[in-house]
C-alpha cells in the first residue's frame, strides 16, 4: 500500500499526517501504564507533544545541524523526540540502552551532542556519571524523576513541555517555518553501527535515505490503516526505525510499545498486532518452544505435529502455484485446530504477516512459520542503507534467499578478485530470471548513507570509484531472489586454503533441540570445530529420560557428562556425513553460560562478536585442536 501522504522530508511526512487525521481522534501510539492498561495517543496529542519539545529545544538554543542524543527504549517519549528533533532541522543520534558508560560517553564526544534525552533511572545515571567527559553536552531531559541534587542543566520531561509549549505559542510564527526549511538531503539522523569490532562508526543518514527507503517499502509490504504494530525492537537500530516507525507511521497504522523484551509474549496477546516486525532470534524460539512442546508428549502427539507440519507445507506450496484444492484446505484446517492454533494464540491470534530482518533467517524456520499460517517476509539491508535493500514477497516468499530489490535501489553482484559486475538488477525494472555466480553484493540508490560521520578515509573505503557502496556481503542472484552467502570478514580461511562461510553451517544447526547458541570455528586451523550453548532445558528432559537425576547437577556438570556429550556427538556425526570434508566439524566444547549483550560477546542487534568470542575461549579452542594433534 503507498503511504498516506506525499513526503520527502521526516517533517513533511509528521506534518501531512497530522493534518489528514487532524479533528478525527484517530490513535497513533499506544503504551502500557501499570494502573490504567493500555493508554492512546492520538494524533492531535502526539502533534501538541513534539511542538512543545521541539519548543523547548529551540528555548534552549538548538538549530538546524544540531545534535539531540537519546537513551532510551522503545517508548511514546523516544518518538516525540526524535520528531521534535527532525521539526527544528536537528540531528537524532541514538545510543543502545544496553551500552555501558564508556561507551555512552564515546558517541556523545564523537557527535558532539548538545542535549541528551533519557528515559528510566539506570541510564539517568550513566548520563550523571559520564557528565564531565562530554564537553559539548549542555542538556539533559530525563523521562523519570530528577536525581535528589541535579544539575542545572538537568530538565525534567513535563518540564520540558510545559515551557516548551508556551515557547512555541509565543513563536509559532518563527518556528513552523523551520520545519519546511528542512531539505531531503539533510541530515536526518546519526546511527552508531553497534560494530563487532573496534569503536562504532556514525553513519550520517539523511532526510531522503529515511523517506525514499519507506515509501518503496510501502509499495511491497502491505501496510495500511488498519494495521497494528508491537515495537520492540530498538528503535535506534535503522531496522526498527525504517520498518516499524517511520513505514508504520507513514501508513497510517497504529503503534503499541512493547513493555521490555520479557513482556513481548504477554504484550502480543493483550495488543493483538496484525504484523510482528522481528530478529530471527525471536522466530528461532518460538519455534523451539513449539517443537520442544510437541516431541515432549506422547507419541500420538508427535505424529500428530509432524503431519501437521507437512500438510501445511503441501498447502502452502500449493498455493504459491496457482491455489489448494478441497483436500489440501480441508487438511489445513484440521492441522490449524489441532496445533497451529495454539501457536496463533501466542502471536495474539490477528497476525496477518511477518516482517525478519537484522540477520538471516534459517530456511527451515521461515517453511515451519509458513506451514502454521504465519508468512515471515525476511528483509535485507544494513545500517548505511537505511536499511532496506531487499525483501521477500509476501504472495511467493522464498526462503533461504532475502527476496526482491526494492523499488528504487540497484543492488549488484561484483567479482570479489576482479572487481567486475557479474549481474545487476534495479528494483524498477525487475527481471524475475536473473541467476547470477557469487560474489560480494554492491548497492546505489538514494537510500545509501551519505558518509560515516568524521570519517572520511572509511567513507572513501566504502565506496568504489564507480559509486557502488560496498556492504561486505557475499551472494548471488537466483531467478532475481537475492541471496545471501556469508559476510567477507567472517570467511574462514583454513589452513588448507578453503574459503568456507560458517553463517549457513551454523544456520542448520538453530533448528536443533539440544543447540541455544553456536559459533564455527576454523581460521588457520586443519579442521573446523565449534562453541556450543546448549539449551539446558532441552538437555535436561533429554538426560531425564535416560535416568539421571537432572537436578543433581548445575549448567557447567551437566555440559560434563558423558550422555550429553553423546547428544552433541550424534548431532555433529549427522551433519557430517552428508556435507564436504572442509564443512565436517570435527570438535565441539559445550559452553555453560549464553553468548549476551551485558557480557560484550554480542552485539545490540544480537550478532557474535566472534573476535571477542574467540579470545575469551582460546584456551578451550586450542584444547579442541590439540586432541588432534598429539
Amino acid at each position: 500500500m503507498p503511504a498516506q501522504v506525499d513526503f520527502n522530508t521526516i517533517p513533511q511526512l509528521f506534518n501531512r499526517l497530522c493534518d489528514r487525521y487532524d479533528g478525527q481522534e484517530r490513535t497513533i501510539l499506544r503504551y502500557k501504564e501499570h494502573d490504567e492498561g493500555w493508554v492512546d495517543i492520538s494524533w492531535e496529542s502526539l502533534r501538541d507533544r513534539v511542538q512543545s519539545l521541539a519548543g523547548f529545544l529551540h528555548r534552549e538554543g538548538m538549530r538546524q545541524g544540531d545534535r539531540v542524543a537519546l537513551l532510551s527504549e522503545n517508548r511514546p517519549e523516544w518518538a516525540i523526540t526524535d520528531l521534535a528533533t527532525q521539526l527544528i532541522g536537528a540531528i537524532n543520534v541514538s545510543i543502545y540502552t544496553s551500552l555501558p558508560p564508556a561507551k555512552v560517553a564515546y558517541i556523545l564526544r564523537d557527535s558532539g551532542a548538545k542535549f541528551v534525552v533519557v528515559s528510566v533511572p539506570v541510564q539517568r545515571k550513566k548520563i550523571e556519571e559520564i557528565m564531565d567527559e562530554c564537553p559539548d553536552l549542555d542538556g539533559v531531559i530525563v523521562m523519570s524523576d530528577l536525581p535528589d541534587k541535579p544539575p542545572a542543566s538537568m530538565t525534567r520531561w513535563d518540564d520540558a513541555l510545559e515551557s516548551g509549549r508556551a515557547y512555541w505559542s509565543e513563536n509559532e510564527a518563527d518556528l513552523k517555518p523551520l520545519a519546511s526549511a528542512v531539505q531531503p538531503d539533510d541530515t536526518s539522523a546519526l546511527i552508531y553501527t553497534s560494530g563487532t569490532t573496534g569503536e562504532p562508526k556514525g553513519v550520517v543518514l539523511t532526510n531522503r535515505n529515511f523517506c525514499s527507503n519507506a515509501k518503496a517499502a510501502l509499495k511491497v509490504v502491505p501496510f495500511d490503516e488498519d494495521d497494528h504494530h508491537l515495537s520492540f525492537l530498538p528503535l535506534c537500530h535503522a531496522f526498527e526505525r525504517t520498518a516499524g516507525y517511520s513505514a508504520v507511521m507513514a501508513a497510517g497504522a497504529t503503534i503499541s510499545y512493547a513493555e521490555s523484551i520479557e513482556a513481548v509474549s504477554q504484550n502480543l496477546q493483550e495488543v493483538s498486532p496484525t504484523v510482528m516486525i522481528s530478529v530471527p532470534r525471536m522466530f528461532e524460539k518460538m519455534y523451539n518452544l513449539v517443537s520442544k512442546q510437541a516431541t515432549s508428549g506422547s507419541a500420538i502427539q508427535e505424529k500428530v505435529f509432524n503431519w501437521a507440519v507437512r500438510a501445511g507445507r503441501k498447502y502452502a506450496d500449493a498455493a504459491g502455484n496457482g491455489g489448494a484444492g478441497p483436500l489440501l484446505k480441508a487438511q489445513r484446517a484440521v492441522a490449524s485446530k489441532l496445533v497451529f492454533s495454539k501457536l496463533h494464540e501466542k502471536l495474539g491470534g490477528n497476525l496477518k504477516f511477518a516482517v525478519s530482518g537484522g540477520a538471516a533467517l534459517p530456511k527451515e524456520i521461515g517453511k515451519f512459520f509458513q506451514a502454521a499460517g504465519v508468512t515471515i517476509i525476511e528483509g535485507y539491508g544494513l545500517t548505511e542503507t537505511a536499511p532496506v535493500m531487499a525483501v521477500n514477497p509476501l504472495e511467493v516468499p522464498r526462503y533461504g534467499t532475502v527476496g526482491h530489490i526494492l523499488p528504487g535501489v540497484t543492488v549488484a553482484i561484483q567479482d570479489i578478485e576482479t572487481g567486475h559486475i557479474i549481474g545487476s538488477v534495479a528494483g524498477d525494472d525487475y527481471p524475475t530470471d536473473l541467476t547470477t555466480g557469487e560474489g560480494e553484493i554492491v548497492t546505489k540508490g538514494p537510500n545509501v548513507m551519505k558518509q560515516y560521520w568524521k570519517r572520511p578515509e572509511d567513507t572513501r573505503a566504502a565506496f568504489d570509484p564507480d559509486g557502488w557502496y560496498h556492504t561486505g556481503d557475499v551472494g548471488r542472484f537466483d531467478d532475481g531472489y537475492l541471496q545471501i552467502t556469508d559476510r567477507i570478514k567472517h570467511m574462514i580461511v583454513s589452513r588448507g586454503g578453503k574459503n568456507i562461510y560458517p553463517g549457513p553451517l551454523e544456520d542448520t544447526f538453530k533448528t536443533l533441540a539440544w543447540i541455544d547458541q553456536i559459533m564455527i570455528v576454523g581460521e588457520d586451523r586443519p579442521f573446523l570445530t565449534a562453541l556450543v550453548v546448549p539449551d539446558f532445558e532441552s538437555i535436561r528432559m533429554a538426560v531425564r529420560d535416560q535416568g539421571i537425576d537432572e537436578s543433581e547437577y548445575d549448567k557447567q556438570e551437566l555440559t560434563e557428562l558423558d550422555a550429553v556429550h553423546k547428544l552433541f556427538d550424534q548431532a555433529f556425526r549427522k551433519h557430517n556425513r552428508d556435507t564436504a570434508a572442509h564443512e565436517k566439524i570435527r570438535n565441539f566444547h559445550l559452553i555453560s553460560e549464553p553468548f549476551t549483550v551485558e557480557d560484550g560477546s554480542l552485539t545490540p542487534t544480537l550478532k557474535m562478536k566472534r573476535r571477542v568470542i574467540e579470545e575469551r575461549y582460546a584456551d578451550e579452542i586450542d584444547a579442541m585442536y590439540a586432541k588432534f594433534e598429539r
